[in-house]
């Protein structure tokens, strides 16, 4: 019967496990294919986006190119840059994220914009733009860090060129600004959901542009992230996912460095979020299977339980009689041993040496027995308290344990504070060696006893040994041990002594 129950066990087993099994297998497969699609996607978004960007300062240094042409060409004049002006009007409406074109001269003074009048004495010489344009020589467009402007204090980029006379000398900036909210439009057209965000910064982590627009992000450099710091080192393209150090919140990255600008377009998404649908699908998996799992338990179940009760007189027979071979088992443990220490007992004791003497008188062997009392006990007692004693009593029997070596060598425990040591096939060399390690073990692994002359527990050890015909009987051995015992206590105790 036990039998086909554990096949049933089995079966079922082997089912639950399956099942299990195949729905983890399918669970984490669907789970990484999510995480691929999440990233092939993010992927394509930052290759649109770097294409939008790098499309947006493209034009604007195209725009920027012309207005410079025509400054060297023409000159810095209040009639040219009127004419500039006008072109300028015509040219704005083509680029939806312009915010206004401005010229400054040499000293930094406004000579033209495009969405206001000219504020008296405007002059923008400290802006890092046009610092960086007096300063360096290059024709190349230099892309600020955003700022606010000073025209209509919204957050923009700015695009600028120099502008040369006609000697070659410095005269003058061309800046295109880009109104960071109006950037963002394509961007906001984009569902990163709540928990995701568009980025567009420099390579060296400054910021340009963050879909969700947050004033705080602006002057923030993001150098320090994973992304500049690790993934960017030695690949310009790839994915990662990490929790943000902006907001907390655990997102996918994908991410791009662009060719032909130093400009990297990321994209996140909150990792809950776009795992969202794939946990759905995991939870609706593993709800399916825990209910076939729970019909198939419930079909073994029964199963099981009509054969055990075709089984139960049977094993409640068996389990009766295991339990009287165990209480039968106890009584004979508890009439041979001793309650406290787990030694034998002086019954136990009696009924071995009398074997043991019998045996040596045969064999003419040597028989050797201890008898061990602990000193001072009862100032122990009257020191410590009787539940001292008692663990006191159970410490030294370990001990006493531990330096019996052989198997045939029995341990008891004779009475009160006395122990006692039948050692088969020992002369009395033996014997004494036995006794030495004993009173060494107590003195290395040492127990209090503040009482003692000795501050720690020791022992007294009466030796007797005997063999053949020598071998009076198990009582005379007793009382030559009992005498040598007395000799070592008073001869100062913590020692031991042959008869």
């Amino acid at each position: 019967m036990k039998r086909d129950i554990h096949l049933v066990v089995l079966l079922l087993s082997i089912i639950f496990f399956s099942l299990a099994s195949l729905t983890l297998w399918k669970v984490i497969t669907s789970r990484e294919h999510a995480l691929e699609e999440i990233n092939t996607h993010g992927l394509n978004l930052t290759q649109a986006l770097s294409t939008y960007s790098e499309g947006v300062m493209r034009h604007s240094s195209l725009l920027l190119l012309g207005l410079v042409e025509r400054l060297e060409t023409e000159g810095s004049g209040p009639r040219q840059i009127e004419r500039l002006g006008q072109l300028v009007s015509r040219q704005q409406p083509l680029m939806p994220q312009l915010s206004g074109i401005t010229v400054y001269n040499k000293d930094g003074l406004w000579l033209m914009s495009s969405n206001r009048p000219i504020p008296t004495g405007a002059n923008s010489s400290d802006r890092a733009y046009f610092i960086h344009h007096r300063d360096n020589p290059s024709r190349e467009p230099f892309i600020d860090l955003p700022i606010r402007s000073r025209a209509n204090q919204e957050w923009v980029i700015t695009i600028s060129r120099r502008f040369d006379d006609a000697a070659g000398q410095f005269a003058g900036v061309v800046a295109v600004t880009l109104g960071v909210e109006n950037f963002l439009l394509l961007f906001g057209q984009i569902d990163v959901g709540n928990d995701g965000a568009i980025g567009l910064s420099y390579t060296d982590g400054s910021i340009l542009v963050r879909y969700p627009f947050r004033e705080q992000d602006m002057a923030r450099n993001f150098s320090n992230s994973p992304i500049y710091a690790k993934y960017l080192v030695d690949r310009s393209v790839g994915t990662a996912s990490f929790t943000s150090s902006l907001d907390g919140v655990e997102r996918l990255y994908a991410f791009r460095k662009s060719d032909k600008l130093p400009l990297v377009t990321t994209v996140a998404l909150g990792k809950r979020e776009a795992l969202a649908a794939w946990q759905l699908e995991a939870k609706l998996s593993v709800l399916l299977v825990c209910g076939l799992l729970l019909l198939t338990g419930g079909i073994g179940w029964l199963l099981i339980r009509a054969m055990c009760r075709r089984s139960l007189v049977e094993d409640e027979l068996r389990v009766a009689q295991q339990q009287l071979l165990a209480s039968n088992e106890q009584l004979e443990r508890l009439a041979m041993h001793d309650a406290l220490t787990g030694l034998a007992n002086r019954r136990n004791f009696d009924d071995t040496l009398t074997q043991e003497t019998c045996r040596a008188r045969h064999s003419g062997n040597a028989l050797s027995l201890l008898m061990i009392d602990i000193d001072h006990f009862k100032r122990y007692n009257d020191s410590y308290g009787h539940l001292a004693g008692d663990a006191c009593l159970q410490q030294v029997a370990s001990r006493l344990s531990a330096c019996m070596r052989r198997p045939p060598d029995l341990l008891a425990r004779y009475g009160g504070e006395e122990f006692a040591a039948i050692l088969p096939d020992t002369d009395c060399a033996g014997a004494a060696s036995v006794a030495r390690t004993i009173l060494e073990y107590l003195d290395h692994d040492p127990i209090d006893h503040r009482d003692s002359p000795f501050t720690q527990v020791s022992v007294s050890i009466g030796i007797a040994s005997a063999s053949g015909s020598d071998l009076e009987s198990a009582q005379a051995l007793v009382e030559r041990a009992d005498r040598a015992l007395y000799i070592a206590k008073n001869a100062g105790r913590n020692r031991l002594h042959i008869i």
